[in-house]
């Protein structure tokens, strides 16, 4: 069982990874030059204080496996939709379109994901740096078992800069949980710094360090390494590794994933 699922899950990679190498083989002169670039979120943990173009739909989605000690371990597909009203205000929606979870036992459970609603307001300093908020509720919309239960609320502060040629992106947040176990506090903080450069035109890489925090349940720090390659102002890809250290041991997480442009609605 446990061979069958290690191929399956290298199969899961190779089938991703031969996707992005064929869309990233196109010419950007597939694509309209008249189209904005995109603003890529993921594949951090953190995000930027910038938003997408306004008036434009950016979709981001992905593959990810993460795997811990014995038999645990969870395959999902991630997306992201963005829509900025402008350069200071925008909203977002996103989660898991489908997930799949082995506990040690070898038990399975498999569905679509709570789906959370994000309003972001930006505060620009300068052409360098910005601030920005971010409040998110998550209705227990996803399947029973996958779902929060309850009704979550997050607020984020974040603090993006240039720093040369790198850019960094802070951010620190917390989460009401909407259910939670005995003797484990509702509230789940977060943190998260990165650091990435554009090599060139076409590839970037990021680094980054977060971890989260809950009385009751203990710390879980994660770092993250991943590369992105943009095939066109309007298309990114990217694929990467983390690692966390959490209370049920140490897990690793591999993942690859798209930014693109979807359409022009304003």
């Amino acid at each position: 069982m446990m061979k069958r699922q290690l191929v399956q899950t290298k199969a899961g990679v190779i089938t991703i990874a031969a996707f992005m190498g064929t869309l990233a083989a196109l010419p950007a002169s597939a694509f309209a030059d008249e189209q904005p670039s995109v603003t890529p979120y993921r594949p951090s943990v953190s995000t930027p204080a910038a938003l997408s173009a306004p008036g434009w739909l950016e979709l981001e989605a992905g593959g990810q496996f993460d795997r811990g000690n014995a038999a645990t371990r969870q395959d999902s597909v991630p997306y992201t939709l963005k829509l900025a009203f402008s350069q200071d205000w925008g909203i977002r929606l996103g989660g898991n379109a489908w997930v799949r979870t082995t506990d040690d036992t070898g038990q399975r459970l498999s569905g679509i994901g709570d789906v959370s609603v994000v309003l972001k307001r930006r505060f620009g300093i300068d052409d360098a740096r910005a601030f920005g908020l971010e409040f998110g509720v998550t209705p227990p919309t996803g399947h029973e078992g996958l779902s929060g239960g309850k009704t979550a609320y997050s607020l984020n502060g974040i603090y993006s800069a240039d720093l040369g040629s790198y850019h960094t992106d802070i951010n620190l947040s917390a989460t009401r949980l909407g259910s939670v176990d005995a003797g484990t506090d509702r509230v789940q903080r977060l943190w998260a710094t990165s650091l990435s450069k554009a090599f060139n035109d076409r590839w970037g890489g990021v680094v980054e360090l977060s971890g989260t925090q809950q009385r009751g349940v203990g710390a879980t720090p994660q770092w993250l390494a991943a590369a992105s390659c943009n095939v066109s102002k309007s298309m990114t890809l990217d694929a990467g590794v983390a690692r966390s250290f959490g209370p049920q041991g140490p897990q690793w997480s591999l993942f690859s994933g798209v930014t693109v442009l979807v359409a022009r609605l304003f």
